[in-house]
């Protein structure tokens, strides 16, 4: 009689685990990378928008650059899937719509009327707004540590904005809560990649199909196209229009979106959102150091609160690692 052998599941017990604490730390370093390579964006773009280039002009660089540097794994997902556009053209449009278009248009609108740290301190808000959609989809009220973080957000929210100031603006704080909703899209959608959708193919078709409506748009004057070759103040130095803007669409935005996509299916939603929060930090280091800009104490009492009141949301035992899930598109 031989001595009976571990059966495969068995010896795969001790493994998944390990497999899976890797998946998990590599999503924590690409989340925070990505963040940090998406929090030089604002600074280094503000310059150029203040010197003469239009809004339009920037972003169709930025998305058209980094998608095109992001296209060979389009290619190649394209080549491995036959229907692959067909498949998964909606959570394509969806990503290059609203996490892509939609967050940067809202995001640097409000960027022109307001710091940079203080557009992405309420842009930030949107883990709150995910609990909020848990609960509508879910008809489960959230725990109480969930609902007072919220509260202590929303009090952090309005001293971001500092009402009783003068440099409050209305209409720049709007924009940078319309970026907020693009940005819980972001986390929703990048939750759907995996092996049916490679994450860089959804991150490049997704930034191909911003470029093409922001192309539309400046091209039938919707929005106006100016592009100067100017030359823009970063850090008390003198550079000229294209340092910045390679930066920025080359490496800031490719790496921040590619990064970004391969992190939230490893780490989740809720995990992933609360890591993005660390762009805050970054952004408000790269706005001092390359433009001056330092928020007024009550903003940063205000900045505080609302990282207090998204850990407290985020750290609720009760939460799971991410949103309930989504049905799956539609076949073709």
């Amino acid at each position: 009689m031989t001595a009976p052998t571990a059966s495969p599941s068995v010896a795969l017990l001790g493994a998944a685990p390990r497999s899976s604490a890797r998946l998990r730390t590599s999503g924590l370093f690409m989340g925070v990378a990505s963040a940090l390579a998406f929090s030089s964006s604002g600074p280094f773009v503000k310059p150029l928008l203040e010197a003469g280039w239009s809004l339009g002009a920037a972003l169709l660089v930025r998305m058209g650059v980094a998608g095109l540097v992001l296209s060979p794994a389009l290619f190649l997902a394209m080549k491995r899937q036959r229907g692959f556009l067909r498949r998964h053209w909606r959570l394509i449009a969806g990503f290059g719509l609203m996490p892509v278009l939609g967050c940067q248009l809202f995001f640097f609108s409000a960027m022109q009327r307001m710091p940079v740290a203080v557009a992405l301190l309420i842009q930030y808000l949107a883990p709150v707004m995910l609990v909020v959609a848990v609960w509508v989809r879910t008809r489960k009220a959230p725990s109480a540590l969930v609902l007072w973080g919220s509260v202590v957000a929303i009090v952090g929210l309005v001293l971001v904005v500092d009402i009783s100031g003068a440099s409050f603006d209305l209409i720049g704080t709007l924009f940078a809560l319309a970026a907020a909703v693009c940005v819980c899209a972001y986390f929703v959608i990048s939750e759907r990649a995996g092996d049916d959708l490679p994450p860089l193919a959804l991150a490049a078709s997704g930034l191909l199909t911003g470029a093409i409506v922001m192309g539309i748009l400046c091209a039938t004057g919707i929005l106006p196209f100016q592009a100067p070759a100017v030359s823009v103040v970063l850090a008390g130095v003198s550079v000229p229009w294209w340092m910045p803007l390679l930066w920025v669409a080359g490496i800031a935005t490719t790496l921040g979106y590619a990064l970004g996509v391969m992190a939230v299916p490893r780490i989740g939603s809720r995990v992933a959102s609360f890591v993005g929060l660390s762009e805050v930090l970054f952004a408000l280091m790269f706005a001092w150091i390359f433009l001056a800009e330092v928020p007024a104490p009550v903003q940063f009492a205000g900045g505080a609160l609302i990282l207090v009141g998204v850990v407290l949301v985020r750290a609720d035992a009760s939460s799971t690692g991410s949103l309930p899930p989504t049905p799956p598109a539609p076949g073709p």
